[in-house]
């Protein structure tokens, strides 16, 4: 196992290491996706839709899952599996934008996946709108020499097409009948005059792509877009959060009692409810939050784990005596979401000394700087080293050094203007009130490419490793470069008690 980001620079991806072998796995030619593109745009435009006019996926969800019930799936949508007492499974999330960052997770993934029974892809199967013509590069070529079943649940890229591609590949769903029109001059009207709807299912294509993972020790098939999986000791539950981070009634109801019980639940959602310093419980149509479901002692969850959000993060929190890990596993393969703007830590009793994310916030700044430096012909006054950003960042948050070995870098006027205008914390300097863009806005106003398909990467995933007793939980990086390829690095490691006794310690 090689060293990792927080001993060593090189650790990070940093440095003139040797690049991988990820490209040998990717097709000749590459479509490099540009959210600047109005081929791009404007069939991702249900989520504003959605917004404006109201989001219609809660009707749709309970239409497709009428279907699957109508077609033999458990009423109850539980997958029973006959996993020993111990087994390990893996968590990728966001992982589809079939370009060098997302093949790069590739190899590790596999080195670190050998011995797992399946694993779960957690939010944004597909970018840009979950198309089933996307599925050969982005999902089955890239996991085709993964020899488990693969379960999903999606997130709100998924949705632009009403779900259709994520239900026809991991539900074997056909397409839903045509919806009732609804009355004109309404505001349903309105936005189904605009909204998205994808073309029907190229079958014969979407049959070639599935001949990559045709093994039998591959397939599984969902009894709908959120599900849960008795596997071992433990339960676990995927929901699935729509365009808007929000989940429906009928969801709900059935949330609240799948939880129930006292098998230890593991929570997969594609809205993390801590993410950057906040928290997001998560609406329930109706009424209650899904917080609400996984604070209460009785229905015993150990951990809530959610994708959107492309890095990796983890909050224990402190309920009622017991220790429940919020985290955040967004980091399959899209484009980057910075951490260096994550704020000190202090939320629901969590501090900056229990919180861990990757990529760190330094290499984050880093990077960042690198990219506008690039952008914007600036690279003189922009590009910080790695040692510069985690100096600044230090000193603007008040924490200390994350690197163990690492000489400490002088903070000039420069690091400490660019660290501002990159968005560090929440204190910039004077005279650098103005932010440039380095999260989602970032891809609406730069065009990805070749700046940001070269190492390092700050990609990642999850390995659980469950028995009778806890769940050792850790999060390992893929940076690009062959070293991390080779012995993926574990960025953090928390081993999570099942025993209901037990009061799980901060690592």
């Amino acid at each position: 196992m090689s060293d990792s980001s927080r001993n060593t620079a090189a650790g990070a991806g940093w440095g003139t290491g040797e690049r991988g072998t990820y490209k040998s796995l990717m097709p000749e030619r590459v479509e490099k996706l540009s959210w600047l593109n109005p081929r791009t745009l404007w069939p991702a435009r249900n989520g504003v839709l959605a917004s404006w006019f109201g989001d219609p996926t809660g009707h749709t969800r309970d239409r497709w899952v009428a279907q699957r019930r109508a077609d033999g799936a458990p009423a109850d949508l539980v997958i029973g599996r006959d996993d020993p007492d111990r087994f390990s499974f893996m968590v990728i999330g966001d992982t589809g934008e079939g370009d060098e960052p997302q093949y790069a997770v590739v190899p590790g993934f596999l080195r670190a996946s050998q011995d797992t029974r399946f694993t779960v892809l957690a939010s944004d199967v597909i970018y840009p709108v979950g198309s089933s013509d996307d599925y050969g590069t982005k999902f089955f070529r890239p996991y085709r020499d993964y020899q488990a079943p693969i379960y999903a649940i999606p997130g709100n890229h998924d949705w632009y097409e009403d779900l259709q591609g994520f239900m026809r590949v991991f539900c074997d769903a056909p397409a839903l009948a045509a919806a009732e029109r609804p009355r004109p001059f309404t505001r349903a009207w309105l936005r189904s005059l605009l909204w998205h709807r994808g073309k029907p299912v190229d079958e014969q294509r979407l049959a070639g792509a599935r001949r990559m993972r045709a093994a039998e020790a591959q397939q599984a098939v969902q009894p709908g877009p959120y599900w849960a999986v008795d596997a071992g000791p433990v339960r676990i539950i995927g929901i699935d959060t729509g365009l808007l981070g929000t989940v429906d009634a009928e969801q709900g109801r059935w949330l609240r009692e799948v939880s129930r019980g006292d098998r230890p639940k593991i929570l997969v959602t594609g809205s993390p409810l801590y993410v950057d310093g906040e928290h997001h419980p998560c609406p329930i149509e109706g009424g209650g939050t899904v917080d609400d479901i996984v604070r209460d002692p009785a229905h015993r969850f150990v951990a809530a784990i959610g994708g959107d959000i492309h890095n990796y993060q983890r909050y224990p929190v402190r309920v009622d005596g017991r220790t429940i890990q919020y985290v955040v596993s967004g980091g399959g393969g899209a484009f980057m979401h910075a951490t260096h703007t994550i704020p000190r830590v202090s939320v629901a009793g969590v501090t900056e000394d229990e919180f861990r994310c990757y990529p760190l916030r330094g290499d984050s700044l880093a990077f960042y700087s690198g990219l506008y430096g690039r952008r914007l012909r600036l690279r003189r006054f922009f590009t910080l080293t790695e040692a510069e950003a985690t100096a600044v960042i230090a000193e603007r948050l008040g924490i200390g050094p994350t690197r163990r070995r690492q000489d400490p870098a002088r903070v000039t006027r420069r690091v400490r203007l660019v660290a501002a205008l990159l968005g560090t914390g929440r204190r910039p300097d004077k005279g650098a009130r103005f932010r440039l863009p380095v999260r989602k806005a970032y891809t609406q106003l730069f065009s990805p490419g070749s700046a940001t398909y070269s190492p390092p990467f700050f990609k990642s995933f999850l390995r659980l490793d469950v028995t009778p007793d806890a769940v050792r939980l850790r999060c390992l990086s893929a940076t690009g470069n062959l070293e991390q390829e080779l012995a993926p690095p574990v960025e953090d490691e928390v081993t999570i008690p099942l025993q209901p006794a037990s009061i799980p310690l901060p690592e």
